[in-house]
């Protein structure tokens, strides 16, 4: 072969080398484009929970990165009427064994038993904005059956896995800091400013009648003032239909063909739950997604969030766990026979995202304000992995497209049987470079955009209601039983040089019950900029191809990002 072949030849391999590397990258990027999020920012100035008479959203910091703890952790105050929320049937329909004129069987259905189905759909963006501010102060204005008809005979008629969005831009207006933020809720029910426009009880009803999935809304209520509120509610919740209310940035969806997601927390018992909701415009991704909710092919990757459960980091020993999951109830409301409630949780409660910031300091952090005992082990992990790293990224800037993913399940569920554990020295067996490599030569190498999921069967088999619920965290962590499956830092280099920025595990969390360990293999997460989605379970259920699809309550500064996992094949 002459020189100028060989070099011909050269060049031709390197085009094709880097246009792959290309094509490789691209596909995460675009993919990124492709995201809208469309939830409201929950943080202590904004108008985030509702004014009359309902606990103010607070986050409390709980451990702070330095000598008492290598961990930033919150404590969130947060009810289910924060933020973007989810309004389920129990909202407005009574459980049956009240007898009350508006009771049945949907009273039963809480968001932690709403078929997950419901949560997702192709969002049909239906246009009200000329309805904005045109009723008089306390007031909204009504959209009737008439306006729906309008929308339907302009672009399609609606029907079941459809998600009705009514887009004024009232949140995108008037969701402000306080005091201006007051013009969001507190001056309209003031009478001080007119209301959001939303549908009257005949537009719902014609909308229920349509076999829609759920309806949704940029403003803070689906309930029309002053008088409607309930009657609205009521004609829509009564015939199965979930609301997404307080959604944002609408205007940046096709009138049809995005798709739709409402993320809302599992709470056991809950008749409204905090969520997040999002979108993917209007493409090939959104196109295959829409079809699976047509076929009900969804797929719950959520634990229940219960006080009698075990969903909360118990720690070692006494003293060491953080704060409980608790229902604090308030405001009774009569006509349903129940408290309106709100929750105190810690950020890692259920399933949740482990964020670069949980384990990584701020810069300008100085490595001497850990404890002597972590400087140790700072030493032996930098030696061993290299500079452990800086990080301000809290759950709120961790990008949509970076948890949500094709997902890419590892099945490590005889890591288990095979290990051997002694009482009293608390241990995990380690996922490990050859487990990854294995999995890659059966089912090809691991990508930039996938999500890798670790089965271990590990919640299926502890997860269960207290006192046998010690059996899931607080037993292995006192050494009284073996750990759950946990990545090795070496393992998350491993998947770092793939291109893998988000991994996920059907276990309490995706590292070990000792504590070292632990340390290194969140420092290496977030030191590559990736992170954890922890506390899965029914993943066996999960086919060979799937959509993964996880977010955290948009909440600001928050170490930790309770959420919501499902997947669709």
């Amino acid at each position: 072969m002459s020189r100028s072949t060989r070099n011909a030849l050269l060049v031709l391999t390197l085009a094709f080398f880097f246009s792959s590397e290309t094509l490789l990258h691209a596909a995460p990027r675009k993919q990124a484009n492709l995201f809208v999020d469309l939830s409201l920012l929950v943080a202590p100035e904004y108008p985030c929970t509702w004014p009359a008479g309902f606990p103010a959203f607070g986050i409390l910091p709980q451990t702070t990165i330095g000598k008492d703890s290598p961990y930033n952790t919150d404590l969130l105050i947060i009810d289910g009427n924060t933020g973007t929320q989810l309004d389920t049937p129990p909202h407005s329909v009574a459980r049956p064994e009240t007898g009350f004129p508006h009771a049945g069987p949907l009273g039963l259905q809480y968001a932690d038993k709403v078929p997950v189905w419901r949560l997702v759909g192709e969002a049909c963006v239906i246009d009200i904005h000329k309805f904005r501010n045109k009723a008089k102060k306390g007031y909204s204005a009504l959209i009737e059956e008439s306006h729906i008809k309008a929308w339907e005979d302009k672009h399609r008629p609606l029907c079941p896995g459809d998600v009705a969005m009514f887009h004024s831009g009232y949140s995108d207006k008037y969701y402000r800091p306080l005091p201006d933020g007051s013009r969001f809720v507190a001056k309209p029910l003031s009478k001080k400013s007119p209301a959001w426009p939303n549908p009257s009880p005949d537009g719902m009803a014609y909308l229920a009648s349509r076999g829609i999935t759920a309806v949704g809304t940029d403003s803070p209520s689906m309930g029309p003032l002053p008088d409607l509120a309930e009657a609205t509610h009521y004609a829509g919740l009564k015939e199965g239909l979930v609301f997404t209310e307080g959604a944002m940035q609408l205007g940046k969806l096709s009138k049809t063909g995005a798709f739709f997601a409402m993320l809302a927390m599992k709470h056991a018992m809950g008749p409204y739950a905090e969520g997040r909701a999002i979108a993917i415009r209007k493409s090939e991704l959104a196109g295959r997604l829409i079809e699976s909710v047509k076929a009900k092919r969804v797929i719950d990757l959520s634990v229940t969030l219960d006080m009698n459960l075990p969903v909360t980091w118990p720690g070692k020993g006494i003293g060491n766990h953080r704060h409980p999951y608790t229902k604090a109830d308030f405001l009774y409301s009569e006509h349903l026979d129940l408290y309106h409630h709100t929750h105190l949780m810690d950020a890692h409660a259920g399933t949740h995202l482990v964020p670069p910031s949980f384990a990584l300091p701020s810069p300008g952090f100085s490595n001497s304000q850990y404890s002597e005992r972590i400087r140790k082990w700072l030493t032996d992990y930098e030696e061993d992995f290299g500079a452990r790293g800086f990080s301000d990224v809290t759950a709120e800037k961790v990008p949509l497209a970076q948890t949500c993913g094709p997902a890419r399940v590892i099945d490590v569920t005889g890591l288990s049987a095979s290990f051997k554990f002694k009482p009293g020295n608390p241990r995990s067996p380690l996922i490990i470079p050859v487990h990854i490599r294995k999995y890659e030569k059966e089912y090809g190498r691991l990508g930039a955009g996938d999500i890798v999921i670790f089965k271990t069967g590990y919640t299926g088999r502890k997860f269960k209601p207290m006192p046998e619920g010690a059996a899931c965290m607080a037993d292995p962590l006192n050494g009284k039983s073996p750990g759950w499956p946990a990545l090795s830092a070496r393992a998350v280099i491993i998947l770092a040089k793939r291109g893998i920025r988000c991994v996920a595990i059907d276990a309490p969390t995706i590292t070990s019950v000792n504590p070292k360990n632990a340390l290194f293999t969140y420092w290496a997460l977030g030191s590559h900029n990736m992170v954890a989605v922890e506390f899965l379970t029914n993943v066996a259920a999960l086919p060979d191809k799937s959509y993964f699809l996880f977010a955290p309550i948009k909440i600001r500064d928050c170490h930790g990002g309770p959420g919501r996992a499902i997947a669709l094949h």
